[in-house]
């Protein structure tokens, strides 16, 4: 981490991660990058569905890949960049037939690095293979949940899931959350952790730097009159005033669960995820 000298005080506490030595490109691939409109916490019908998102600098979109669907074809690591969409390093890959992508890269590899997706690659971070290939206890990240689906699962900055166990043509895959989920052996992944793992220690130091990451302010249910929060009104500060916590629409967040209890996933989750003090202590 980079930390910097108390000029101000925002100064102070801002931390960054350190890109010198790491970074090798300032420029992303002009083939594969495009102009994106980013949702903005809205949906389709331009209704706020996310609070606190809006604004911030403009990204261009770098596409990367994650289906993966060149197999048995080596690739070679050219580059080593920055990604405004995402919280890990991606790689410009040049594979032996001549085409160029970008990946998401884990620890340890950088510029000159190889990886290959392939049944029978070696288990050595950056490769890709099927599930039932992979030794149980290996870290693993661009998961699949389903054969040929694209990975969906672990692609944040430090992040891996872990091989559990092997049977029933099922693989048990321990999650950052720490729920063990059942995955279909035939699924793909790739071996190693994200890279970037001092993501999640960044210190913004200062307002202004949260939105520019598209981050807007988040006011306290207390500090708001009572036509706009359950917790609003009062003269001076007050206490929430109600049996139970609740969101800004009634709803209830303190000790519920907020998972469908019908959900299509539920025959997949082997057990669920620790929370609170259970995480602390077993996570």
């Amino acid at each position: 981490m980079k930390s910097y000298k108390p000029t101000s005080p925002s100064r102070r506490q801002m931390t960054t991660v350190t890109y010198r030595g790491v970074l090798t490109e300032s420029k992303p691939h002009k083939a594969l990058t495009k102009g994106r409109k980013r949702a903005m916490g809205r949906n389709s019908m331009g209704r706020i569905t996310t609070n606190h998102k809006g604004g911030g600098n403009k990204r261009a979109y770098r596409d990367v890949d994650f289906m993966y669907n060149k197999i048995d074809i080596p690739a070679t690591i050219k580059s080593v960049e920055y990604d405004p969409n995402r919280s890990g390093f991606i790689g410009l890959a040049f594979y032996r037939d001549g085409e160029k992508r970008y990946v998401l890269l884990p620890k340890s590899v950088g510029v000159g690095s190889t990886f290959l997706v392939s049944e029978k690659a070696p288990v050595t971070p950056g490769n890709r293979l099927p599930l039932k290939g992979i030794p149980v206890g290996t870290f693993v990240y661009n998961i699949e949940l389903k054969p040929k689906g694209g990975a969906k699962i672990a692609r944040s900055a430090g992040i891996f899931a872990q091989v559990v166990a092997n049977s029933d043509g099922q693989t048990h895959l321990k999650m950052p959350s720490t729920e063990v989920r059942k995955v279909s052996e035939n699924a793909w992944a790739s071996v190693g952790e994200v890279s970037n793992e001092e993501h999640h220690l960044v210190n913004y130091g200062k307002a202004g730097r949260s939105r520019w990451r598209g981050i807007r302010p988040t006011v306290r249910g207390t500090a708001m009159n009572p036509v706009d929060h359950p917790y609003g009104g009062g003269e001076g500060r007050q206490g929430r005033g109600t049996r139970r916590p609740k969101t800004r629409h009634g709803k209830i967040t303190g000790g519920r669960k907020s998972r469908t209890p019908k959900k299509y996933s539920n025959p997949f989750i082997v057990s669920r995820r620790k929370t609170g003090k259970n995480r602390k202590q077993q996570g």
